[in-house]
């Protein structure tokens, strides 16, 4: 049995109405941090809200980003370089030298008698 969905729109309409009178009558009529201007109802469509530069122009650069650039390049460059040149403490590889010593000992005694 599926219900009418009519009666629901109007309920969510009616308190969407009454949210939206109560936020913008609070604080004596003036704007808040919900209903300040300079906020976009809906997204543009576009990446961060940016809209494409005309053609033929490049975008500038802001502040941040030339020093956010280098750190990420650096930082992955200091991580692949340190993380592949990182000895091999694995308690594999020391069981594994510590048995060829032990073979090469057991060798030399073998080869001395």
């Amino acid at each position: 049995m599926v219900a009418n969905p009519k009666p629901l729109a109007t309920a969510a309409g009616t308190i969407r109405s009454r949210l939206i009178q109560t936020l913008r009558t609070r604080g004596g009529g003036t704007t808040n941090r919900w209903t300040s201007p300079g906020h976009q109802d809906r997204p543009n469509g576009y990446l961060f809200n940016r809209t494409p530069t005309p053609p033929g122009q490049s975008r500038k650069w802001e502040d941040w980003e030339l020093p956010c650039y280098i750190t990420s390049f650096l930082t992955i460059v200091i991580l692949g370089v340190g993380l592949n040149a990182k000895p091999d403490l694995t308690l594999e590889t020391w069981a594994h030298q510590k048995a060829l010593e032990r073979l090469q000992a057991q060798q030399i005694s073998d080869s001395s008698e």
